[in-house]
Formats: C-alpha cells, structure tokens, sequence
C-alpha cells in the first residue's frame, strides 16, 4: 500500500537522519535555508530530528551548528546560536543567530512575546467555535497507568460547581504556567480540519495540549495526546482511514502534523520568515480534500 509504504519511508528517513553522519545532517539543514542576513540564519527544521541531545540520541541540531556555520560562511565562522525551539516531530522555520549577542536579543523578543508565531496543524474534528482563543494555564503530571509517564495537561482557573452547575473559580496550582493559543479554523473535510494556530505564550507542548484538551481536537498523529491515561495509537475515524488508505492497526506510523509555518522578528525592521509543509503535510492535506487554495 503507498500510503503505508509512505509512512515507513517517512519514519526511517527521520531514524537514518539520527544516524547519519553530522556533516550529512548538516548539509540537510544547509539546503534548507529559508533566509540568512548578517544577524539571522533561518532553517526549515525536518521532522524527527530533536533541536538539543539527551539518552540515546545520537544526532540532533545544536550538535551541527558548528559544522553548518562552517558551511555557511567559512572554516573560521563560530558555530551558531539556538534563539528557540521547537518539539522533535515539529517541522518548519527554525532561527538561528550569527552570535551570542544577537541570540540573546532573540530570546529576549520570545520571552517578551514580541515574536509573532503561526503554526499549522491537521487536526482531528471540528474546533467549536471555529475561530477564538484557549486560555487555560498548563502543568505536567504524573500519569499512573501500567506505563506510568509524565505528560502536559490542563490545569483550569475554574470549575463547575456539582451542586448548582456555577462557574467557580479554583486555587491556582503554584506549578502551572499560563498558556494562551489563538486558533482559526481554514478548511475541513473528511473528519479532520486544517488550523492556523497562533500561540501567545510558549509552554511546553502548548500546541498538543490546547487541542486535544482544551478543543476535544488532539492533532493527527499526537500519539501522546490523544488518550490521557495511556500511550497508545490515536483512534482514527472510518472516514479518516479511508481517505488516508490507512488501517487502523497501522495508525501508530502517523507522523504528528504540526508546522511551524511562519515567523515574524522585530529585528530592526520587521523580518517575515515562511516555510511551506513538508511533502507528508501536503499529501494528508490532499487525501482528506482540506483545501487551502484561498490561503
């Protein structure tokens, strides 16, 4: 089956990407750049690839920032700075920094929240409204299940009351962050919709959280975020499956659909970084008939 056959590719690309050797990786980030000037060096993140290292990850972008400045400018050039991140399954524009000063400068426009981020994500279901805002505060919890692990959840200001069926509002738990996403609904078909999603805030696993929590609308391919107390294949509609010539029983292969799309930098004048999808985006946006055309 193509469909399959894709998603295998897809999944080994991203294992051998991992594996490669660091020049290879660096030469793939090489050819993505989206847009460079004596400040920035802006990159299209492929998917599967972690932005910092940890236990048992051999390849991942911090590690090839020296070798792509090499690469980039000259033998001499120092490596270049992470201003950001984005989740290892994420895919689209990435800012890097000629230098530490203007890496600080960066990360001080992430923190102040003067860095406008749109993302686009295919997710699961309608949203309802179509269009508006979730802000609800996020804390990462301990799931005990036969597979106990930690996961991001909500953490609302309010509650309903049992009793009357009131609004009331709850003691903020001292660990949680507040989180606020803007989202906008740009096509729908085949039981999944296409999203704009503009987060205010930048908390861990904002994105994944505010759908499958917040709207009921986890995105296609958050294996993670699908279920609460368990980790397992998200559960596609019959519709879904079809248009995808996806089984079931194969689900788990999907790779999460979530991009970064477009990033814009008060750097000086304003700097308007864009990324189109990968080729995986832009073939389940075919199969489910969610038509941007008008974007």
């Amino acid at each position: 089956d193509p469909a399959q056959r894709r998603l295998r590719e897809l999944t080994a690309l991203s294992k051998r990407l991992q594996q490669v050797h660091p020049n290879v990786l660096a030469k793939v980030l090489k050819q993505g750049v989206l847009y460079q000037n004596e400040d920035i060096v802006a990159i299209n993140k492929p998917y599967g690839i972690p932005v910092h290292g940890g236990p048992g990850i051999k390849n991942c972008i911090a590690d090839v920032l020296p070798i792509l400045a090499k690469m980039l400018e000259n033998m001499k050039a120092e490596p270049f700075h992470l201003c950001h991140r984005l989740d290892k399954e994420t895919t689209g524009v990435m800012v890097l920094a000629r230098n530490k000063e203007v890496a600080d400068r960066i990360r001080l426009l992430f923190k102040t929240r003067q860095v406008e981020k749109i993302y686009w994500a295919i997710s699961l279901g309608d949203p309802d409204p179509t269009e508006g805002i979730v802000e609800i505060p996020i804390v990462e919890k301990e799931v005990q299940s036969h597979q106990s692990h930690y996961k991001m959840t909500l953490a609302p200001n309010y509650r309903l009351s049992p009793e009357d069926g009131k609004v009331v509002k709850i003691r903020k738990n001292r660990n949680a962050e507040t989180a606020v996403t803007r989202y906008r609904r740009l096509a729908a078909s085949s039981a999944c919709s296409l999203l704009e999603l503009q987060p205010i805030t930048g908390v861990k696993h904002q994105i994944r959280v505010h759908l499958a929590y917040g709207l009921g609308c986890p995105i296609l391919g958050d294996h993670k975020y699908s279920h609460w107390s368990k980790l397992a294949p998200q559960k596609l509609p019959a519709i879904t499956l079809k248009r995808l010539k996806l089984e079931q029983s194969k689900a788990r292969h999907l790779p999460l659909h979530l991009h970064a799309h477009r990033l814009s930098l008060p750097l000086g004048q304003r700097i308007d970084l864009t990324c189109k999808p990968p080729h995986f985006f832009q073939n389940t946006l075919t199969k489910l008939e969610l038509d941007i055309a008008n974007e």
